[in-house]
């Protein structure tokens, strides 16, 4: 037990150090410099390196206990302002997410409500030109002419750009997600929000892994996009920070879609493999791949509804 309680305090201390404390202290190094270069100048690297010098000669900066004091005091501020960074990446990894605009106030739901409507309009539109493409080349193969498929395949992925399904949420992002659900409920009848808890505890620990290792993806980039705040409210002092923080956000927007398309595909992936020995393990008898009917039943009985017979 002690060797477990010692190895796991050394796991958090690490992840401490990574996710808060080492952003945290280029956070402070950043805004130092903002804070000394300022507006007017704000790439002379001799003023900085002068008054960097002039900080080493502080007497409090010269003495065994000034030296603790201060970096007691860095550590505990990069840590501090890396719980606000991580804060802001929870928000903003709600907000890109919006699983529940429609409880929103009604002043906040209203524009909500016309960006989902308007991405259902061109969705739609995308769609249309999408199933012409596709009809257009049905026919050419059916007569055996010539056609280009590569407009078919712009078709397609100009319509996924916008959303993999009929959008129901203000991004694409909270839609990618969406569009797991809506399809395993079309295809097996399964309710994901009901089924996936159970089945998260039926899966191997390798699968769990996987699934743990991209919903972390998902949230490092929230957080990233989170830091994209604090570096802009440098700005005030030194315009470069806008800059930084331009960066940051482009990149958190990426690397977010990036990860959430691989965690949305890995959900269904493992949804779809391992939902029908799930329901056999209850009880509800199949064979093959889990027909709808069985899908069904599963999602039933895990709300509560009758036990299989």
């Amino acid at each position: 037990m002690g060797g477990f309680l010692g190895e796991l305090g050394k796991r958090l201390a690490e992840r401490w150090l990574s996710l808060l404390v080492l952003p945290g202290v280029l956070y402070l190094a950043v805004a130092a410099a903002a804070r000394v270069l300022g507006q007017r100048d704000p790439f002379a690297v001799h003023r900085l390196t002068a008054q960097v010098t002039e900080w080493a000669k502080a007497p409090a900066a010269t003495t065994l206990g000034g030296q603790v004091v201060l970096l007691a005091a860095v550590l505990l501020g990069a840590a501090a302002v890396g719980l606000w960074a991580q804060a802001l990446g929870s928000f903003v990894e709600r907000a890109v997410l919006a699983a529940g605009w429609r409880s929103l106030p009604r002043p906040l739901r209203r524009p909500v409500a016309a960006r989902v409507e308007w991405r259902r309009r061109r969705w739609s539109a995308a769609r249309e030109r999408y199933h012409g493409a596709r009809n257009a080349a049905a026919r050419a193969l059916a007569t055996r002419t010539p056609f280009d498929h590569s407009e078919r395949h712009v078709a397609h992925h100009a319509m996924t750009r916008i959303a993999q399904e009929r959008p129901e949420r203000p991004t694409w992002s909270g839609d990618r997600l969406h569009a797991v659900a809506l399809r395993l409920d079309r295809d097996l009848r399964l309710d994901l929000a009901v089924v996936w808890p159970v089945l998260w505890f039926h899966v191997p620990q390798e699968t769990r892994g996987e699934v743990t290792a991209g919903r972390e993806a998902v949230s490092a980039a929230a957080a990233l996009g989170g830091w994209a705040v604090p570096y802009g409210l440098l700005a005030w002092w030194w315009w470069p920070a806008a800059v930084v923080a331009a960066v940051m956000a482009v990149t958190a927007r990426k690397r977010l879609r990036l990860a959430l398309e691989a965690y949305a595909q890995t959900v269904e992936a493992v949804t779809r493999l391992h939902a029908g020995a799930l329901a056999q393990q209850l009880g509800i008898e199949h064979t093959g791949v889990l027909p709808p009917e069985a899908g069904a039943a599963l999602s039933s009985h895990l709300r509560g509804g009758a036990a299989p017979d």
